[in-house]
């Protein structure tokens, strides 16, 4: 083993009930470096960080701390071996101060009593000395900004560690400025000889600060690379899994929609910290691709979209009528459905039965005050477990005793049964068997075909080139180019995504 490494893993393995989420993957931190983990949704990195802070027990593999196995069974335990990890939500307590949050469970005693003035005077010296922050530690922790937040929380970590700090998607918050300043703490703490886990979507960043990048992709260790010897593109394609230059052609191009008219059409709708001023349109019958990396703003704009989330500025029109607030409400009123990403946290309601998941939908769009009829619920229900052939012994099978392909054929079924005119549909194929993704993909054409508008967003780029009449590229929360009919190949979309960043300088200033 080198004399240099702080941190390594290897060949570590972890199982969940039905999810293999790592399977022999490697990690190695060095002493005075930034290493980025890097992956797409599913690709493990947050169980291996969970591994090594001790939230999960590995099933297999070893982890050694400068050179000595370790086996951490908590946060604590890592802890005091001398791993911090600060995650994208800052985990303190703002009601109370600076000093208190960062000593807390460890405040200097004098006489059996918290001696505060010592504390103070610890938490100035600390933020000083390790961040360059000159702030009051007497005040709450809530009078300060998400940026400063943030700094506290790294200065706990840091003063409870000196060896190993991952920082997870740090920067998710921050404003470009905020960023520099968290960089250059980064780069003393780096000169002072610490391993720093730098976990993030942004590739601009990932380059910008980091000495080394080990890609994982669907629980898998890819590799690990220098990162000035990796280009953006090379990066990518690592992440997704395509070689450069590998080209699908979009084969099922249907007639054109250029003359149809708008369903949805957007003029610099934004939300902050979510969403750049974005302006598209949505054309009805046609099927609309987002691609993008994790982060790149696809979740987000559906969400604002369907009024989940509230934009800030901007313009939203359905068939040219502005909306002044959207909220799902109203967007199931429209005629609109949506499957979100998490089906187990945002869709599935895990106590209930099938029928009971599958009219939740119809039911909201008719009104509390209009109950479903349990003859007509079972008659929905039968239709659409016929339909999607969704594998159950019963329709009063509680739907978290299905398979998670099944899970999602309901979660299609309580939006089909509302007869929506625009569905969105946020990774529907994630997570599921290759039997199940063919008759989702197949659905989605059909559906089209019949005339219903779908906005489709999938990590898999194959799977939209073959769906998709046009495909928007995003990244880092902007849209950065369209594609559509034979442009739309995956190595035009890779393209796209890695060079994005001159584009959004090119188009924003």
């Amino acid at each position: 083993m080198e004399s240099n490494i702080l941190l390594e893993a290897e060949n570590i393995s972890k199982t969940f009930p039905g999810v293999k989420a790592l399977t022999h993957v490697n990690f190695t931190l060095r002493k005075g470096e930034i290493h980025s983990l890097m992956g797409e949704n599913g690709a493990g990195k947050s169980t291996l960080i969970k591994v090594l802070t001790g939230v999960h027990e590995k099933d297999e593999g070893q982890i050694f701390l400068a050179g000595q196995p370790i086996n951490p069974g908590s946060t604590e335990e890592a802890q005091a071996l001398g791993i911090s990890t600060v995650y994208q939500e800052v985990n303190l307590c703002e009601n109370l101060s600076v000093a208190e949050n960062i000593y807390i469970g460890r405040e200097p005693k004098r006489c059996g009593r918290i001696d505060w003035n010592e504390m103070y005077r610890r938490a100035e010296k600390l933020l000083e000395e390790k961040l360059q922050l000159n702030i009051d530690v007497r005040r709450t922790l809530l009078s300060y900004s998400t940026a400063i937040q943030q700094m506290v929380a790294i200065a706990r970590a840091v003063d409870i560690s000196s060896g190993v700090l991952i920082l997870d998607e740090p920067t998710s918050s921050l404003d470009t400025n905020e960023v520099e300043q968290l960089f250059a703490v980064m780069r003393n703490l780096k000169s002072e000889g610490m391993g720093i886990v730098f976990v993030s979507h942004f590739l601009d960043q990932v380059f910008e600060i980091t000495d080394r990048v080990t890609v994982l992709r669907n629980g898998q260790w890819i590799g690990e690379y220098e990162t000035k010897q990796l280009t953006k593109t090379e990066l990518v394609s690592k992440m997704i899994g395509k070689e450069w230059g590998e080209t699908v052609v979009n084969e099922k191009v249907r007639a054109p929609k250029t003359g149809a008219d708008e369903f949805i059409h957007t003029y610099d709708l934004e939300k902050k910290g979510s969403i750049n001023p974005m302006t598209l349109s949505l054309r009805k019958g046609e099927v609309l691709g987002l691609a993008g990396l994790l982060g790149s703003g696809r979740t987000e704009l559906a969400k604002l979209l369907f009024g989940i989330d509230k934009s800030d500025d901007g313009v939203l029109e359905i068939e040219n009528q502005e909306i002044k607030s959207m909220n799902p409400k109203l967007a199931i009123a429209k005629g609109m459905g949506f499957c979100p990403e998490d089906r187990k946290v945002e869709g599935v309601i895990g106590e209930l039965t099938i029928r009971e998941n599958i009219i939740l939908g119809l039911q909201a769009k008719r009104g509390v005050f209009r109950y479903i009829p349990q003859k007509e619920q079972r008659e929905i229900a039968t239709k659409y477990i016929n339909l999607l052939q969704i594998k159950t012994p019963s329709m009063e099978q509680r739907i978290d005793n299905l398979s998670g392909g099944n899970q999602q054929k309901v979660i299609l079924a309580r939006w089909l049964a509302t007869n929506p005119r625009l569905l969105i549909l946020d990774e529907p194929t994630r997570g599921i068997d290759v039997g199940t993704k063919a008759a989702i993909r197949n659905l989605i054409l059909e559906l089209a075909a019949e005339g219903m508008t779908i906005l489709f967003i999938s990590a898999e780029l194959e799977e939209m080139v073959g769906c998709c009449d046009r495909i928007l590229v995003l990244r880092d929360r902007y849209l950065i180019g369209e594609l559509e009919g034979a442009s739309m190949t995956v190595s035009n979309i890779m393209e796209m995504i890695a060079e994005g960043a001159d584009l959004v300088e090119a188009s924003h200033g």
